[in-house]
């Protein structure tokens, strides 16, 4: 009886993904009615061959469960709209494909050796060098405390980095997080998790080139990269709204720190995995300051990070601070920046509705006045099915000192921003 009972539960509940891919699965209602047991939730919703799962993707598993596939991907699209501040800068009006990801992650041999794929065809036209390449990895779960990673990936430094793009409350990341974080890296990490989540270790050296990239043959150094962090009250996933307004507080508190050594070669910078040109970045324009570095200097970066995360009943609280220093071995000479943001964000409707505000402060050079730019944002996000689906806007200000010279005397400059971006997850 309790078989027939099965089954008939299995047919109803593809009948009804059919009919609504974001309802609730009828095993999962049933089980929360206790109408069913947990042994036979478990016999309901065993693995099968053939699966989709929504935001994870087409899923393929053979029937011993030794091998998983699944195929999925993501798409943003924007526009952006900026009232330039200025009588000689013109403002600036763009659509924009953000981000096209297509992904390929599973297990193999065992579920303790996981693994990822991930593309962006986008980014492969933009710079064909990349090959597109964004996540190439494979971890291997010894313990849940000690699991070591190797292949290209983020780099375990700043939490809003570390939450994907596809899980912000706004349409992009703070800018002093864009300026001052290493990114995609190639090397090996050892990671753990301890007591189930109320804690998180991870260390790694990296190439220190950047994604799908190789040293200048100058520079035989590797990169250093440490992150910890504490759950006091409950493992914290990176993902930024409350979507179900958490019955019980949420804290999460991280620190992380990086070392790397970059050269100048002549007017050019390796500037390895910092993912800076040399007219943007804390990095990049202190390259600009003349006698800071001379051709083919080294200079030894080093960034100390933390940052903080809270969620309860629907409110969620995120800030972090960055500090970085660059010092040139053939002088001494020091070029340090610091930046920090603070945002929150409430839903006023739970899993739909979201409003949130972020103030941004960012110092490329801390030894050079009239330099600073801040920025204060507020967004607007309507979620159809959490972030598999959503359309998020923002509106800022963004204040740069001393951005424009006017009748040979700095001024400040003072531009909107509008943005408005969609979201897909399949």
């Amino acid at each position: 009886m309790k078989k027939k009972f099965t089954a008939v539960a299995v047919l109803l509940a593809m009948a009804l993904v059919g009919r609504n891919a974001f309802a609730k699965s009828l095993e999962d209602v049933l089980k929360e009615k206790g109408v069913i047991s947990e042994e036979d939730y478990k016999e309901v919703t065993k693995v099968k061959p053939f699966d989709y799962k929504l935001g994870k993707g087409f899923t393929l598993t053979t029937p011993d469960e030794k091998f998983q596939l699944a195929l999925g991907g993501r798409m943003q699209f924007r526009y952006t709209f900026t009232d330039n501040d200025g009588a000689t800068r013109r403002d600036t009006s763009q659509w924009d494909a953000q981000r096209i990801r297509l992904t390929a992650q599973g297990y193999a041999y065992t579920k303790d050796l996981t693994y990822k794929l991930e593309f962006d065809p986008r980014e492969f036209a933009k710079s064909p060098s990349s090959k597109g390449l964004v996540d190439a990895w494979m971890n291997y779960n010894l313990i849940d405390e000690a699991q070591i990673k190797v292949g290209q990936y983020k780099t375990p430094f700043s939490r809003q980095e570390l939450t994907s793009d596809g899980a912000l409350q706004f349409v992009d990341r703070s800018p002093v997080v864009s300026n001052m974080k290493p990114s995609y890296d190639i090397g090996a990490m050892l990671n753990g998790k301890i007591a189930n989540g109320l804690a998180y270790y991870y260390a790694g050296v990296f190439e220190g080139a950047g994604q799908s990239s190789v040293r200048n043959p100058n520079n035989n150094n590797n990169m250093f990269v440490a992150r910890a962090v504490v759950n006091p009250l409950g493992e914290m996933p990176y993902d930024e709204p409350d979507f179900d307004k958490t019955a019980k507080p949420l804290l999460s508190i991280g620190a992380n720190y990086f070392r790397n050594t970059v050269v100048k070669t002549g007017a050019a910078l390796d500037i390895g995995a910092f993912n800076y040109s040399a007219s943007s970045g804390w990095l990049g324009k202190g390259f600009n300051k003349g006698s800071f570095a001379a051709a083919n200097d080294r200079l030894d970066v080093d960034s100390y990070g933390a940052d903080l995360a809270f969620k309860w009943m629907g409110l969620s609280l995120q800030g972090e601070y960055i500090l970085g220093q660059a010092e040139a071995q053939s002088n001494g000479a020091l070029l340090r920046a610091q930046g920090f943001y603070a945002q929150a964000g409430y839903m006023i409707l739970p899993k739909t509705l979201e409003v949130a505000f972020r103030y941004s402060y960012f110092d490329p050079d801390r030894d050079v006045s009239n330099n600073n730019v801040t920025e204060q944002i507020g967004a607007l996000s309507y979620y159809f099915s959490k972030h598999n689906l959503k359309l998020q806007t923002d509106v800022g200000n963004i204040h740069t000192q001393g951005n424009q010279t006017v009748g040979g005397l700095s001024k400040p400059t003072d531009d909107l921003q509008y943005r408005v971006q969609a979201q897909i997850i399949f």
